[in-house]
């Protein structure tokens, strides 16, 4: 046994089974020989020699040198005259003599950018006060429950006046409950590994053991994880295996060779965003990235992963311009089948481990099964974000209302396919960047009839099966894209409008909350039901969202166009009276008043093939939904 790390911990390492391999590699606070001291560990099998680097040598790296644990290229020392802390590298000579200085791959700690080493870690001394979070969350089923998600890039939700970051405290203390009040029932956080560029926003890392150190330490970082859980706020965070940062201190040609990439250059590079791809055919990747993974959710209690970019580690040519050599499997095909087989392995260590995690792909392509079990042929994702929705809703609301009639295809094909996966609804910041525009830009119209578009959209989202996803500055109806380096427009807030609109947002979110006929039958066609989707002329749609137990629906009603409609027929599927419980026209939340408020008896006359109906005003460019609270004794 070397350092304590035991022959069983080294032989699953490199058979791409040790899902710890954080316990294993890295710099360790350990007892050896009866004395205390760093066990440091790392892997580099091209290297011809390694040694520590720091301020305790001067950075030369002469007198703390590893020793080559296994032919493999494991490497490892123990040093008791180095202390918390304190930054190093190491100092590695690769097979042709190139020296290299390398911040630790499984740091748990690094220095703040633009320093560039890892730290000794401290003992973490952080109590958990979440005992009854994770208690409710054993029995939590995601599938059955309202999910309602506020995207979030700490770096700029606030800003000080200063210009300096919050911190994860100060988040806690503001943040929170922010969210909470809202109706939100998770964060998602963006990438928070360590990076080095902040215009990244942490899909570039170096550090994929380190919670960056701009907002705070590690313990910093899991009390704003702990006062989520207390305030009954789930924590999703963005995780990126499908690519890492090109900096000569980080990953690439950790060794002077290959080691975390492909050898082969065009597999590895990903030109467009200047980073290289993981090999997912290496055993020792397999145990970094998946032991990552499982770092986060135990050591931080981290409770989803949103996983970046799944069509780029799928498919080989993702990233390749036609002028580019195009790569082929054995079979002929363009599928990476490492990373197939790689994302099934993580799904399944992730759920054998922490099986209440919500694993969710982001996922461009049209692969089937994305959210099918592994042992059935699937990925072993439990959710998939419906890009096809996101992207035909955002076409169809960014054109002209007396045009949407042309295009009504946009607006109804997503139901075609609805049930096929696990679907969350994404209205994410990769739609409010880069010239795309904002939410609240991208709608059409004068004013009036931008605001009144996006009340809607975010209506229909909340009608239409799946769970929901909202950026930061969307509940705001911000007019400026998102601007990373600032923070969201809360001087909006001074604004009627906007002022309405963050208020309907959040009647919207507790709205969702207090309706199971919302999401307890996101994934089951049984609940949902079509009353009328082919009603182009007027671009009216009509349906039903139904509870579990199927006795008690609403009925939803959408308005893509400005025009009023008076004694307008809906069909219905029993007799009573119907209330109008949401309509997004309403004065408060910016709109033109247009509302049902008395209720609605229904008529005893067959309508949309069903045996009643009502007569309703539809509002404009609106969303209104009704409830029967009263059925007729018969």
């Amino acid at each position: 046994m070397h350092y304590n790390i035991s022959e069983q911990d080294i032989f699953l390492f490199h058979q791409g089974t040790n899902f710890h391999s954080h316990n294993l590699l890295g710099c360790h606070f350990i007892e050896w020989k009866g004395t205390e001291g760093y066990r440091f560990a790392v892997w580099a099998p091209n290297a011809k020699n390694i040694s520590l680097a720091g301020e305790f040598n001067e950075w030369k790296g002469d007198s703390h040198p590893l020793e080559r644990i296994t032919k493999e290229g494991l490497w490892a020392g123990f040093f008791t005259d180095i202390f918390e802390s304190i930054p190093y590298k190491y100092k590695i000579v690769s097979s042709t003599g190139q020296i290299l200085m390398k911040s630790d791959p499984y740091a748990v700690q690094s220095e703040l950018r633009p320093a560039t080493a890892s730290i000794v870690p401290g003992i973490s001394v952080y109590e958990w006060n979440d005992k009854d979070w994770q208690l409710e969350k054993e029995a939590f089923n995601p599938y059955i429950s309202p999910i309602s998600i506020y995207e979030v890039h700490l770096g700029s939700w606030k800003i000080k006046e200063t210009g300096d970051f919050y911190t994860y405290l100060e988040l806690a203390e503001e943040l929170i409950p922010y969210v909470k009040s809202m109706g939100y029932t998770h964060i998602e956080l963006l990438p928070l590994a360590e990076h080095p560029l902040d215009l990244s926003w942490g899909y570039q890392i170096t550090g994929y053991y380190s919670v960056t150190s701009r907002y705070g330490g590690r313990d910093d970082f899991k009390y704003f994880v702990d006062q989520c859980h207390q305030h009954n706020i789930g924590v999703i965070m963005d995780w990126v295996p499908g690519h890492f940062c090109k900096d000569d201190f980080a990953l690439r040609t950790f060794d002077g060779g290959a080691v975390y990439e492909y050898s082969d250059s065009n597999k590895a590079e990903k030109v467009s965003w200047g980073t290289l791809t993981f090999d997912f055919g290496r055993p020792e990747v397999q145990s970094f990235l998946i032991s990552n993974a499982l770092f986060w959710l135990e050591e931080y209690h981290i409770d989803g992963l949103r996983v970046d970019a799944v069509a780029s580690m799928l498919y080989l040519n993702f990233d390749k311009s036609d002028r580019q050599e195009k790569i082929y499997n054995s079979y002929g095909g363009e599928e990476n089948l490492e990373a197939f087989a790689f994302i099934q392995k993580l799904n399944e260590a992730v759920f054998l481990y922490e099986p209440n995690t919500l694993m969710m792909a982001e996922d461009s392509s049209d692969l089937p099964l994305v959210t099918a079990p592994t042992y059935a042929g699937g990925l072993g994702f439990n959710f998939k974000w419906n890009m096809g929705w996101m992207n035909d809703m955002l076409d169809y609301m960014g054109r002209d209302s007396v045009h949407r009639k042309w295009h009504h295809n946009l607006l109804t094909f997503s139901f075609m396919y609805t049930h096929s996966e696990n679907f969350l609804l994404p209205l994410s910041h990769d739609e409010v960047v880069h010239g795309k525009k904002s939410l609240l830009d991208k709608m059409p119209g004068d004013r009036w009839q931008q605001f009144a578009n996006l009340r809607l959209l975010y209506g229909y989202m909340m009608a239409h099966p799946g769970k929901k996803l909202l950026f930061m500055g969307g509940e705001l109806g911000q007019y400026a894209e998102w601007k990373d380096k600032e923070e969201v427009d809360w001087h909006l807030l001074n604004y009627p409008l906007h002022h309405a609109m963050h208020h309907y947002v959040k009647a919207l979110n507790h709205f969702y909350l207090d309706y199971p006929e919302l999401y307890e039958m996101d994934h089951d066609p049984k609940g949902f039901e079509w009353i009328d989707p082919h009603n182009i002329d007027q671009s009216i749609i009509a349906f039903r969202r139904k509870n579990k137990e199927q006795n008690e629906e609403l009925i939803v009603v959408c308005n893509f166009t400005p025009n009023v409609y008076y004694d307008y027929k809906v069909g219905v599927p029993v007799s009573g009276t119907y209330e109008e419980i949401l309509n997004s026209d309403k004065e408060e939340f910016g709109g033109s008043g247009q509302e049902n408020k008395a209720g609605h008896f229904s008529f005893p006359q067959k309508w949309h093939g069903l045996p009643q109906h009502i007569k309703i005003k539809v509002p404009p460019l609106a969303i209104a939904i009704f409830k029967n609270t009263k059925e007729d004794v018969q």
